[in-house]
């Protein structure tokens, strides 16, 4: 089910956030990309949210599209976009990245999060399109 209004993705985004933090609080900093989205995927699923990981996300490009080998790390509840970093901190590209796919996707908010950070709190940036009314 579509989240549409601002305070169900703002409800979903907390929750997400909420469970990135119980994996960063088992797992700590210093591990691959890979591992965190893994095991974020996993902590939504138990928590009973939808998640696709790792989906393809095509360029539409004079009404074609075209395979660019784009894809988002997790997409939540077909919503919420989650971007998954594990880097020293982020540059303007990361978050221009973000923007990029939610306007591909036709989605309003996104979560770019660090998991190479002693808080996860302070590796977490909202991303936002445009939030409908």
């Amino acid at each position: 089910m579509r989240v549409t209004t601002k305070d169900e993705l703002n409800r979903l985004s907390e929750a997400v956030i909420g469970a990135a933090i119980a994996v960063h609080r088992e797992l700590g900093p210093g591990l691959l990309e890979s591992a965190y989205e893994a095991c974020l995927e996993f902590e939504l699923l138990s928590r009973g949210m939808t998640v696709e990981r790792q989906k393809a996300l095509p360029v539409v490009y004079r009404g074609m599209k075209v395979d660019c080998g784009f894809r988002i790390d997790l997409l939540v509840n077909d919503a919420l976009l989650v971007e998954v970093k594990a880097i020293e901190r982020f540059e303007r590209v990361h978050e221009a990245q973000v923007q990029t796919y939610l306007r591909l996707m036709g989605l309003n908010l996104g979560l770019l999060m660090n998991f190479n950070v002693t808080r996860l709190v302070d590796g977490v940036k909202r991303v936002v399109r445009d939030f409908p009314d």
